[in-house]
């Protein structure tokens, strides 16, 4: 029907007749904290109220989160040493997998994410190993990320998320941890993970920028939003149990048209640079942060996404809370 009968403003009129009408719900309860762990420690000075923590530091956090109700973070580690072949990423006492012993042992039912990529510990930064020209070795890093999965899984990890875009790696992962008993262990994809320059907090956090070349040989094209959907059906057809998009707000039109491919839950990640964005304009009064975060957030959720990993998930959980 026509004006005037149809009015849409009048269930916008108070805040109970929004909230009741409301589309999209915003909770803790779907955000995933990522944590940064590290011998030394640090600030990250490009991620203002971010920081590599110890061990223990970790633990605490994880304790902050869950009383805020957030159930889980994606763990990083940063190890002390680096090789070519980055062979940290599937040490027993590597410093991810002592990590997760210890948040799993204080807190048993707070979820520990691992972040599976062989970045952070290949001396040259790259998410496989190389071969003799210089190129990272697609099938020959397949074993090596599938060997990263079961130690992580076997110290405790509560879901694996491997991100280094591989082609085959998460039919290579799930026969793996199958074959060692672990087959109640999920693995979240990271599937359409793009080549993305909002990744430059991140590497300075990680210490993961590649040292020659770069990662667009691996990593998806940021023009291609077809070829997402072919990304996101292979991993599925894998084995994989949940899919992330990454990075999340320059790609809200790929998480939609995922959401109508699938029916597997489907993750994204609000990516360092997208979280920098958002201090830097708020430190120089451009926007309101509490606003803009819970506003950029929702959007995310809007577009399909039943859980996102946010670097804003204390301040966003604080802020619901009010």
């Amino acid at each position: 029907m026509a004006f005037p009968d149809t009015r849409l403003r009048r269930l916008r009129r108070t805040a109970a007749l929004r909230g009741l009408v409301r589309e999209t719900e915003l909770s803790p309860a779907r955000f995933i904290s990522p944590i940064f762990v590290s011998a030394t420690g640090g600030a990250v000075s490009l991620m203002p109220g971010v920081a590599r923590l110890s061990i223990s530091e970790a633990v605490r956090e994880a304790a902050e989160l869950a009383a805020l109700g957030i159930p889980g973070t994606m763990l990083f580690g940063i190890p002390e040493e680096k090789d070519q072949e980055g062979s940290g990423a599937w040490d027993d006492e590597g410093i991810v997998q002592l990590a997760t012993r210890a948040i799993k042992d204080a807190h048993p039912d707070f979820l520990v994410i691992t972040d599976l990529c062989l970045c952070e510990y290949t001396s040259h930064g790259h998410c496989g190993v190389l071969s003799t020209d210089g190129q990272v070795d697609n099938d020959a890093s397949l074993e090596l990320l599938a060997r990263s999965a079961v130690s992580q899984a076997r110290a405790g990890a509560d879901v694996i998320a491997p991100s280094d875009m591989m082609d085959g790696r998460v039919g290579a992962i799930r026969a793996e941890l199958d074959a060692e008993g672990l087959t109640e262990t999920p693995i979240m994809a990271y599937s359409a993970k793009f080549a993305s320059a909002f990744y430059g907090p991140f590497r300075e956090a990680a210490g993961s920028a590649p040292a020659s070349g770069d990662r667009r040989g691996y990593q998806m094209d940021p023009a291609n939003g077809r070829e997402a959907l072919r990304e996101v059906e292979l991993d599925v057809a894998e084995g994989a149990d949940m899919i992330m998009i990454k990075p999340a707000l320059a790609y809200l039109d790929v998480i939609a048209r995922v959401r109508e491919l699938t029916r597997l839950p489907i993750a994204a990640y609000n990516v360092s640079g997208e979280y920098a964005m958002v201090k830097a304009a708020a430190a120089a009064g451009a926007l309101d942060e509490r606003q803009a975060v819970l506003e950029l957030l929702t959007s995310i959720r809007r577009a399909g996404a039943d859980m996102i990993v946010t670097y804003h998930a204390k301040d966003a959980a604080r802020w619901l809370a009010q």
